[in-house]
């Protein structure tokens, strides 16, 4: 089953935020938000044991209780176990450091073996409160958590993980399979393996505005050819396309500053939102299923949704062509 014949529309909602990522919300404010996209229309919402060491699933399902399981879609990810034992020291989370500091402090187990698969999944039913997951993604076996280690780690879910949903998906337990990640080569990786193939994958902060070259020279090329779509993660790049500080996780580099305020600048006088500009862009790719850009106030998702829906003239991407500031090989909406 392909994610698109899965989602019925082009945006779903991030719950990272929701796991306390870079700050403390209150459990009333995260349930209003998820409220707040379920009253206009979001169905789609994507989590992860990781976010908060569980506090993002358990903040989900509690919002969503009193929901009719058969209308929404939920996806979560594989390749973290939460035990019941606390942390004690600093976690290691490679480039993400402090990420989660205001999450849950229990610790984290992080494997992609077929035990942890299933014990991974086990755990986010129950915290979810749900009988049943939609689409699992297989989280982060990637450089920025493994450096020169993550084809270790690829392998490990390789001959772990990746046939561990694959026979859950031939069964009928899950619906579709893929990877959620913030590099490609993983992804390039599994679509050149001649074994089971996954439905899709969530690929975070390389296919957006700010950074999109690499995603189009091998990844998105292979996906077409294969028919597997992409969710589009961090669309706003860490929130620094929506107003923030943020690029990557972390705070953002003067380089990326100044290519924002470029972008800003031609949007300013096209009459165009930034955040219309990045989720647009990151939609246009035929190989898009869906974005979804996280969100811990209400308020957000109506901007978001605003964002999608607003009309962008077929001036501006062409002057943010000219300017050099989005890729030839990149398609634009209404095929600028």
């Amino acid at each position: 089953m392909t994610i698109t014949s899965l989602l019925s529309d082009r945006i779903g909602f991030g719950t990272a935020p929701l796991g306390n990522m870079f700050r403390a919300i209150p459990d009333e404010e995260a349930a209003a938000t998820v409220e707040a996209a379920w009253d206009q229309g979001i169905r789609y919402f994507d989590t992860a044991p990781f976010y908060g060491a569980g506090l993002s699933e358990e903040r989900l399902g509690a919002a969503l209780a009193g929901k009719d399981r058969d209308q929404y879609v939920l996806s979560t990810k594989v390749g973290r176990v939460i035990l019941d034992e606390l942390e004690t020291g600093s976690r290691d989370l490679g480039e993400k450091g402090g990420l989660f500091e205001h999450g849950n402090p229990n610790k984290m187990v992080h494997e992609w073996t077929a035990d942890a698969t299933e014990r991974s999944i086990e755990g986010s039913l129950k915290r979810l409160g749900v009988d049943r997951l939609d689409i699992v993604w297989v989280h982060d076996i990637a450089q920025d958590f493994h450096g020169d280690l993550w084809l270790q780690k690829f392998e490990e879910a390789r001959t772990g993980a990746f046939r561990v949903l694959s026979r859950l998906r031939d069964e009928g337990v899950i619906k579709a399979w893929g990877l959620g990640v913030n590099r490609t080569e993983p992804v390039e990786l599994t679509l050149a393996l001649d074994e089971p193939q996954p439905d899709g994958f969530l690929l975070a902060g390389r296919y957006s505005l700010l950074d999109h070259d690499h995603a189009l020279q091998r990844l998105l090329p292979m996906a077409a050819e294969q028919g597997v779509d992409m969710v589009v993660g961090g669309p706003y790049s860490s929130g620094i396309l929506a107003g923030g500080t943020h690029f990557e996780y972390q705070d953002a580099p003067p380089e990326i500053i100044e290519k924002v305020r470029r972008i800003k600048d031609i949007a300013d006088r096209h009459g165009v939102s930034i955040k219309a500009a990045a989720l647009q862009f990151a939609l246009a790719h035929p190989v898009a299923a869906a974005a979804i850009p996280g969100a811990t106030k209400p308020s957000r998702i109506a901007e978001d949704l605003s964002a999608l829906n607003e009309n962008v003239p077929a001036d501006f991407w062409a002057a943010l062509r000219k300017a050099g500031l989005v890729s030839p090989q990149a398609p634009l909406p209404g095929n600028a």
